[in-house]
């Protein structure tokens, strides 16, 4: 009896709860096969193709197989389906869509229906809020650089842009892998399969004094005219920590004036007087600490914060961290360029963190709207009151601090330049993030800029990328 009460109950596990999981398994072989007998889903932009099928006859049996018609535009966001190497990208973690196997009732009748027709299964299409030009604007940009561009509308949170350089073309994963394996760019390894975007961390630098500057002004302790005598440098734990690349001292400035030219000095002190738990606290209600969310695999979201051996730490007490180093962005803080534009979004759009989302709308095979994106709000990261003056601290600083070379005319453009010593010197990754819209209205776009290996800073570097693909996306007509 006992027998026949656990045969009874583990075929009733396996059949019914665990059948999905086993389906999803990307060692599952079987199901694999058969899962090419469907015609999967379409994966559209708003005017483009990204991923479409092409039949093969094998042995009496169609079978369908995915081609990308954009290759390496929008290749780490889409992903890839095959045969050997599986999947990754919206390819996997909406594979239940793309397959149709999450219906409704009826649907799923009219499926099992065709099945026994002889009529292959269709899939949903879903369409991504993907802006192809924009994708195309920012992989120029970087060109053989190593990096990524992430941008959103912070209003809606709605994903425009999402870039990993060097890209590859899915295309080759099943039939010619090997020529991914040979692509370099400016870094070792290149590693052009890692989404850089939303897997890459990276130590922010200098954006962070975003985050820190918020934590001031929300804590009331301080304003954005309160003063600081800045000689050049601060001392932590017996050590001196320059204003990066000189050693030139600011004297007598406002904490408006140390964002606007990035004076590390009095961020570092600053970060002395919160406290570590303050400065995390402020973080984390911009995202820190979660996976961001986002309809792409968990495995290739990371999320932000301070790390230690490989895990993400939070300090217990504020001497377990150096406040002051990161205050300005160093210390033991990583980061992904997905969440340095919720960061610049959420200062942007009044204090409000929207949820970012690239899947704008699912659609049944018959053409109908099945469920459709709606804009929903995270949470508040800081008052109205310090969104504002932190926003025109970033203003200021494009109009005449350290982000002047994001200026384009006609746009009111609020940015922060970043650049993070790696320990390796010459060898520095440099950011920069923003907001950008027409003046007098919310911003239209937030964007984070992250390149790897670089010589000069965030400034020079970065900053006349985002300008190129905040140009593209603003002044559409510009668009090659």
């Amino acid at each position: 009896m006992t027998l026949m009460i656990t045969l009874i109950v583990a075929t009733t596990y396996w059949q019914t709860w665990a059948r999905p999981a086993l389906a999803e398994r990307q060692d599952n072989a079987i199901q694999r096969v058969a899962q090419f007998e469907i015609k999967r889903g379409l994966i559209l932009s708003p005017s483009r193709v990204l991923a479409r099928n092409k039949e093969r006859r094998v042995d009496g049996r169609t079978f369908y197989f995915r081609r990308y018609p954009q290759g390496r535009l929008a290749a780490h966001v889409v992903g890839y389906s095959t045969a050997a190497r599986s999947r990754t990208g919206l390819e996997r973690s909406l594979n239940p869509i793309l397959t149709g196997s999450v219906r409704s009732l009826s649907s799923l009748v009219d499926q099992s229906l065709d099945k026994l027709n002889g009529k292959p299964i269709v899939g949903d299409t879903v369409v991504t809020t993907l802006d192809v030009n924009g994708q195309r604007a920012a992989l120029d940009a970087l060109g053989t650089k190593c990096g990524a561009i992430v941008v959103l509308d912070p209003r809606t949170g709605r994903l425009r842009v999402m870039v990993s350089s060097p890209s590859y073309n899915p295309n080759f994963v099943e039939t010619d892998f090997g020529r991914i394996e040979k692509i370099r760019a400016d870094c070792t390894p290149a590693s052009p399969l890692l989404n850089r975007a939303s897997q890459g961390l990276y130590p922010p630098g200098s954006t962070f004094k975003v985050v820190t500057a918020s934590a001031a002004l929300d804590s009331r302790k301080y304003t954005a005219a309160s003063t600081f005598s800045d000689p050049g440098y601060c001392t932590v734990y017996g050590k001196r920590v320059n204003n990066f690349d000189t050693n030139r001292p600011f004297g007598n400035v406002s904490l408006a004036t140390a964002l606007q030219f990035s004076v590390n000095s009095v961020f570092c002190n600053i970060g002395l007087a919160l406290g570590a738990r303050a400065i995390v606290k402020q973080a984390k209600k911009f995202g820190f600490y979660e996976r961001p969310p986002l309809e792409t695999p968990e495995s290739e979201r990371l999320p932000s914060g301070l790390y230690r051996k490989g895990r993400l730490y939070e300090p217990k007490r504020d001497r377990d961290v150096d406040a002051g180093r990161m205050a300005f962005g160093q210390e033991r803080l990583l980061v992904t360029p997905l969440q340095m534009a919720m960061v610049a979004g959420a200062i942007g759009n009044d204090g409000i963190l929207m949820r970012p989302f690239v899947v704008s709308k699912i659609v049944t095979p018959n053409g109908k709207t099945r469920d459709r994106t709606k804009p929903t709000k995270i949470r508040r990261a800081v008052s109205p009151t310090t969104a504002a003056e932190v926003g025109a601290m970033m203003v200021h600083a494009v109009e005449g601090g350290t982000g002047t070379a994001a200026q384009i005319p006609g746009f009111r453009i609020g940015g922060k330049t970043g650049t993070a010593e790696t320990g390796v010197s010459g060898n520095n990754t440099t950011w920069f993030i923003a907001f950008a819209g027409d003046p007098g209205r919310k911003p239209k776009l937030a964007i984070a800029v992250v390149l790897q290996n670089q010589s000069l800073t965030g400034g020079a570097t970065a900053a006349p990328i985002a300008h190129q693909v905040m140009q593209a996306l603003l002044t559409p007509t510009a668009n090659p």
